[in-house]
């Protein structure tokens, strides 16, 4: 494990402004994992910003892990290696990790470490050392969107990466001595008979196990598709793309020294290694050529059903289709009667055009990444049959309802806007707020409520933010903002639905003697409102 500190490279600022700036009483970990194959070479990286300015670097790793281990194992070292008389604010990439250590854990020790479907907890030795540190204080956690360009999540790719190589050459002397030793031991076999090389074959230890190794991944447990759907059942089954890792096999707790000496950083049981897929996981990363996206195109297994929202969102190369703009992102989260089905649809499109830079600053989609994606006539009958019939609600509809109406025309679907109903949250919030910024992300703020990261205007992203701020607005309360009364769409006030709630009060009767009784008793003091009255 790499420790490097510094002295004071940072003055105190807003830290809102930068990331590595120091804060006072504070101490600041950005921690991310890196893992080439996942399963394969790994490492963890954590950079420490301490109040006084001075910051630390660690980084280390193991030739074969996984990178939800890697995750796990950054914010163990942020944690173990910072001041426990001052605050401390970890931010991560890893939903995962975010999620499982202010969400999911409660739960898990509850059914002892077991999930919502009643199997083992993957990492649970990690999981299990991260909540005993977080025992002993409070710890703000946040997540951070990765690869976007953010300077202390930067740093702590730079060190995991770091940490990966420095795993691979510390293991390298120790592999070709374990190849010398394999070599000695299989050289006489192949002087014995085919019948002793067979049982030899048969008895041998690593693979008399078989059973329990899963090359393939079919028993992988995915922690964040089960718990997002078992264990939160509305508030959200919307994660970030980013999330959805794969996550590993439980593992027995290795025998490891103690977390103040860190003189190594293996952290794996060579019994039992994580499985996943070998091929790797969609990073996330927009801003350059990357094939690992996987479209979501589900069937529409809710079509026609009573209550279907889809909240969606696009994006697109330019704000004209007149002009020759296209789509390039199309992001849906299916809701009915107000609760989140857990079916999502999404995919990048290409337009087979160009982009302006300041474009592609917005949404961070190179032009690049979408080379290889399907066009938009490939994937327009799978569009238009999971939209069909459903109420479609969109922030500022007609922008992307003129973009969709358009496409769906080059390809001879002509009825798509005849095929669905249109809620614009724009109008919506323009009518209960007047008068006021009414952008999604003021919204956000306005209601509390999709505290997502939104470096980048990403169309799912927006649409599970949406979503929420959407469920927000209607939620049943009435917007009492007195002090203006804006003319809304169709010739009503912005009170008119308050207006006919207000007359649909029923006069008390006991109430009506009570005042009454009041008012005679006031006039018998009185004399000159007795005489009014």
């Amino acid at each position: 494990m790499s420790d490097n500190r510094t002295s004071t490279p940072h003055s105190y600022k807003d830290h809102a402004i930068d990331p590595l700036a120091a804060k006072a009483n504070t101490t600041v970990a950005y921690t991310d994992g890196a893992c080439k194959g996942n399963p394969g070479a790994g490492g963890w990286g954590a950079h420490l910003i301490f109040s006084d300015g001075r910051t630390q670097d660690l980084y280390g790793g193991d030739k074969e892990t996984t990178n939800n281990r890697m995750e796990l194992m950054g914010a163990i070292q942020a944690l173990t290696h910072s001041p426990h008389e001052q605050n401390l604010e970890i931010w991560t990439d890893s939903s995962y990790v975010k999620k499982g250590i202010t969400e999911w854990i409660e739960g898990w020790k509850k059914r002892g470490w077991k999930t919502a479907s009643k199997k083992p907890v993957a990492n649970q030795d990690l999981w299990q050392q991260l909540d005993a540190l977080c025992q002993q204080r409070d710890v703000d956690w946040h997540w951070v969107k990765g690869h976007a360009g953010h300077a202390g999540n930067e740093k702590a790719d730079e060190l995991a990466n770091l940490g990966v190589t420095s795993s691979s050459e510390a293991s390298s002397s120790i592999e070709s001595q374990e190849m010398a030793k394999k070599k000695e031991q299989i050289m006489p076999d192949k002087a014995q008979s085919g019948s002793n090389q067979s049982a030899s074959n048969q008895s041998g230890s690593n693979n008399d196990d078989w059973l329990k190794y899963d090359p393939l991944g079919l028993d992988i447990d995915d922690e964040l598709d089960e718990e997002a759907l078992d264990d939160e059942p509305f508030d959200n089954p919307l994660l970030d793309e980013q999330s959805h890792d794969n996550a590993s096999k439980p593992m027995s707790t290795p025998n490891m020294p103690e977390a103040q000496t860190m003189t190594t950083d293996t952290i794996i049981n060579n019994d039992n290694p994580d499985m996943a897929t070998d091929e790797p996981k969609f990073d996330g990363d927009t801003s350059r050529a990357n094939p690992y996206f996987k479209p979501l195109l589900p069937k529409p297994i809710h079509r026609h059903e009573s209550d279907r929202q889809l909240i969606m969102d696009t994006e697109t190369t330019g704000l004209d289709p007149q002009k020759g703009d296209r789509i390039i992102e199309v992001g849906i989260v299916e809701m009915i009667g107000r609760k989140f089905t857990g079916e999502k649809l999404h995919v990048y499109i290409n337009p087979q055009r160009g982009m302006d830079e300041e474009v592609i600053r917005i949404h961070g989609i190179s032009e690049a990444f979408l080379t290889d994606k399907p066009t938009f006539d490939q994937v327009a009958q799978s569009l238009y049959d999971f939209m069909d019939g459903a109420e479609i609600i969109a922030h500022n509809a007609t922008f992307d309802m003129n973009f969709l109406n358009m496409e769906f025309a080059k390809v001879g679907m002509h009825d798509f806007a005849q095929r669905v109903k249109v809620t614009d949250s724009l109008v919506m919030a323009k009518q209960q707020y007047p008068g006021q910024k009414n952008t999604l992300d003021a919204l956000v703020r306005r209601l509390d409520v999709g505290k997502q990261d939104r470096t980048f205007h990403g169309a799912l992203l927006d649409s599970e933010i949406l979503a929420e701020v959407y469920l927000a607005m209607t939620g049943g309360q009435v917007t009492l903002a007195i002090e203006e009364d804006s003319q809304a769409d169709g010739g009503q006030t912005a009170h008119a639905s308050f207006a006919n709630l207000a007359s649909l009060l029923l006069v008390s009767p006991t109430d009506e003697m009570a005042s009454q009784q009041w008012y005679s008793e006031l006039a018998e003091q009185y004399p000159e409102l007795k005489a009014n009255m």
